[in-house]
C-alpha cells in the first residue's frame, strides 16, 4: 500500500491515511486501498475495532479535485462508485469503526466521519461540506451526514458551505467526543481498547442488528430486535457472559 498503512494493536486495527501533501484527498487510488482494507477486515475476527486516522495535521479534505476536473464521466463514475462501496463497507464490516479527526474533515472527508460508527476529534477540528463553492453539491457526503445529524442541519452545512467547529459537531451528533490535540491519539486508543475488551461475536452481530433495524418502522424494528435477542442468547458469548456474571468472575471470550 502506498496511500494508506494498516497495523494491528491487539484487537484494534489502525488504518492511516498517508497522503499528507494533498491533505489526504480521496484519489481513486486511495479509495481503492481503503476499500481493499475493509474487504480484508470482513474476513477477520481477530480485529474487533478499526481506527481511521491521518498521518498528518489534516484528516481528509475530500475528493481529489484534479481527478474530478476532467471530461471523463466514466472516471467520475468509478470514483464515486468505489467511494460509495467503501463508505457502505464501514457499516458492513464486523468491526466498530472509529474516526480519529485531526484538523479538517471536509466534503467526502466529512462523509467519512459520518459514515464511521463513532468519532473523536481534537478541539481544533473543522468540519464542512463546501462543494457549492466550486460548483459541486456534496450529494454523496449528504447521505451519511443527513442520516447522522438530521436533514435541517445537514442542509445548512450543504447550502452554506460554512465550517462547523468540533463543539458544534458534537452538539449536532456528528462526533462523540472532543479532546485536546495532545490527548487525541491516546483517548481514541483507550476507547477502542474498551470496546475491544468485549466479545467480537457480540459486537459484530449487534452492529449488524443496529444498522438493520434503524431503517425499519418502530413496529418492525421491535420484531427484528426480538429475533436478534433470541438469536444472541443462543450464542456462546451470551452463555459465557451470563454464566460469568452469575458466578461473579470475569468472562472469557
Amino acid at each position: 500500500m502506498g496511500e494508506t498503512s494498516f497495523e494491528q494493536v491487539g484487537g484494534v486495527g489502525v488504518l492511516v491515511l498517508e497522503r499528507p501533501e494533498r491533505k489526504n484527498a480521496l484519489s481513486l487510488a486511495l479509495l481503492q486501498e481503503l476499500l481493499a482494507t475493509t474487504e480484508m477486515l470482513k474476513k477477520r475476527n481477530d480485529v474487533k475495532v478499526l481506527i481511521i486516522k491521518s498521518s498528518s495535521e489534516s484528516f481528509c479534505s475530500g475528493h481529489n479535485l484534479k481527478e474530478l476536473h476532467s471530461e471523463n464521466s466514466e472516471l467520475h463514475r468509478e470514483i464515486f462508485s468505489v467511494c460509495g462501496r467503501f463508505m457502505l463497507s464501514l457499516q458492513q464490516i464486523p468491526q466498530v469503526a472509529i474516526a480519529q479527526v485531526r484538523g479538517i474533515a471536509t466534503a467526502a472527508g466529512c462523509q467519512l466521519v459520518a459514515a464511521c460508527d463513532l468519532a473523536i476529534a481534537e478541539e481544533g477540528a473543522i468540519f464542512a461540506t463546501p462543494g457549492v463553492k466550486v460548483g459541486i453539491f456534496c450529494t454523496t457526503p449528504s447521505i451519511p451526514l443527513g442520516r447522522t445529524i438530521g436533514p435541517k442541519r445537514a442542509l445548512e452545512m450543504l447550502f452554506t458551505a460554512s465550517n462547523i467547529s468540533a463543539t458544534q459537531a458534537q452538539e449536532w451528533g456528528l462526533i462523540n467526543e472532543i479532546t485536546s490535540a495532545e490527548a487525541l491519539e491516546l483517548r481514541t486508543m483507550e476507547l477502542a481498547q474498551q470496546i475491544a475488551s468485549h466479545s467480537a461475536e457480540v459486537l459484530a452481530s449487534g452492529k449488524r442488528a443496529f444498522y438493520h433495524h434503524i431503517q425499519l418502522t418502530t413496529e418492525n424494528a421491535y420484531q427484528c430486535g426480538t429475533d436478534f435477542m433470541v438469536e444472541n442468547l443462543q450464542k456462546k458469548a451470551a452463555k459465557e457472559g451470563i454464566g460469568a456474571f452469575l458466578e461473579k468472575r470475569p468472562p472469557v471470550w
